[in-house]
């Protein structure tokens, strides 16, 4: 049956650019599943991939090991 609606939908295009038309909103995915547009103004920071440090926190963990050294007596 989802055939035969595709057919009729295509019999009643008057042109290949309106076939092409109907074809690209049939196989599009669902407005649920696509991403977003971007607009050209400003874009978000990249996140940094996963696994990685950022500078923020390096420092953390530096001044961590910093202050278990200074509980150790080695600073």
């Amino acid at each position: 049956m989802i055939n035969a609606a595709e057919q009729a939908m295509y019999a009643s295009c008057e042109d290949d650019t309106e076939r092409r038309r109907v074809q690209a909103k049939l196989y599009a995915p669902p407005k649920t599943v696509r991403r977003p547009r971007r607009a050209g103004g400003p874009q978000q920071p990249q996140r940094p991939q996963r696994g990685a440090m950022t500078m923020k926190d390096a420092q953390a963990l530096m001044a961590q090991l910093a202050a278990q050294d200074a509980q150790l007596g080695m600073g």
